[in-house]
């Protein structure tokens, strides 16, 4: 971006971090602007997850700078991360196979009427509204989870996680383990957090899902900053390159 454009919405400045003897993260700087889906790809070990879990809060780097919506923070909790607007899907989903969507979408965050007991129409209505927001499709909000497909529960993951207002929502391989059809529904819904103004980062292995949504790509390679290019296919040689070492990188 220009000096005269849009102040990044995240940015990481030199971020370090050790486990015992094992230096993961070094000097790695890292931003996302508004309205951006940002691909952080690499290999294992690269330290994808450990930069992840930084900004979510589960980790605390050792040094760096984290910058959020202009200001500087020291995020040391993940419900810190969630109260800047910082929200993160991983793998697992952690969604409850034995509750309906309704139940998983509001588990923590139950609505309660003036009895104190909890507001079933208010929560299927607004569950149903924010479904339709995203284009999520479903058979029912009243569906076991356990009966969804895999896009369509990582759909679910991903809309409980825009229940709270964030700015930025965080994947962690949202496509890992799906079929065609269910990726493809899963890069819809994240075109959709973009189009409705989120910034995104997504974790993942797969480029041709990478290429469907990213702006921008940045690698990481053994703990350091090895590249950042523009979301295309035409990358797609160069981004091979910087994620095994065969040459430096650089923003294309």
């Amino acid at each position: 971006m220009t000096d005269d454009g849009p102040a990044p919405l995240l940015r990481l400045e030199g971020v370090s971090k050790r486990f015992g003897a094992v230096q993961v993260l070094h000097d790695v700087d890292f931003e996302v602007y508004p309205g951006e889906v940002v691909a952080l790809v690499g290999d294992n070990g690269a330290g994808k997850s450990t930069l992840i879990k930084i900004i979510s809060g589960i980790f605390k780097p050792d040094g760096g700078r984290f910058h959020f919506d202009g200001d500087e923070h020291h995020v040391s909790s993940p419900s810190a991360a969630t109260a800047l607007g910082i929200a993160t899907v991983y793998q697992d989903l952690a969604l409850c196979d034995n509750l309906d969507v309704v139940a998983n979408l509001y588990l923590g965050r139950e609505a309660q009427g003036t009895s104190r007991l909890l507001d079933e129409t208010d929560m299927e209505r607004d569950a149903t509204i924010l479904l339709r927001r995203l284009s999520v499709s479903i058979p029912s909000v009243r569906t076991p989870v356990a009966s969804l497909s895999g896009g369509q529960r990582q759909s679910v993951a991903v809309a409980r996680a825009t229940m709270g207002r964030p700015k930025l929502v965080i994947l962690d391989e949202p496509t890992a383990a799906l079929g065609v059809p269910q990726t493809r529904q899963v890069l819809a819904l994240i075109k959709r957090l973009r189009e409705q103004g989120l910034s995104v980062v997504v974790i993942s292995h797969n480029l041709v899902d990478v290429f469907a949504v990213a702006d921008r790509v940045v690698v990481l390679r053994l703990g350091r900053n090895a590249g950042e290019f523009a979301g295309d296919a035409s990358n797609h040689q160069a981004i091979v390159s910087a994620i095994t070492g065969a040459t430096a990188g650089a923003f294309a």
